[in-house]
């Protein structure tokens, strides 16, 4: 079974940066799609960010405005989510999740298309 870990959170102040990483404990991620998503308090989980196995072709959610940006390392196995700019409605706890049965991200990013998810890892915009 696909186990997932995030790390890279923390505490930043308005403005800073972040960078998230998920990798799998005993199997490389490179055939998964791999998909980020938050959940702040009192909020539902919210897709944030998707890349596919196939061509690393990348989506994300409109209300990011280009300030994250997901990748692959291949050589190394995670997958990172890189946060600039990040503003306090960006604090929640961040899971990703993946799925081996397609192989490219659709146009949206939905909870329901992944099946292996992570434990999460706590991002706290804050000054």
């Amino acid at each position: 079974q696909l186990q997932l870990v995030e790390s890279g959170g923390g505490v930043v102040q308005p403005g800073g940066s972040l960078r998230l990483s998920c990798a799998a404990s005993r199997f490389t991620l490179d055939y998964y799609v791999i998909g980020w998503f938050r959940q702040a308090p009192g909020k539902e989980r919210e897709g944030v960010s998707c890349i596919s196995s196939s061509d690393g072709s990348t989506t994300y959610a409109d209300s990011l405005n280009g300030r994250f940006t997901i990748s692959r390392d291949v050589a190394k196995n995670p997958v990172y989510l890189q946060m600039n700019s990040l503003k306090p409605e960006d604090t929640a706890v961040y899971y990703c999740a993946a799925d081996a049965l397609r192989t490219r991200c659709g146009l949206g990013v939905y909870a329901g298309e992944y099946h292996s998810w992570g434990q999460g890892t706590q991002v706290i915009v804050s000054s």
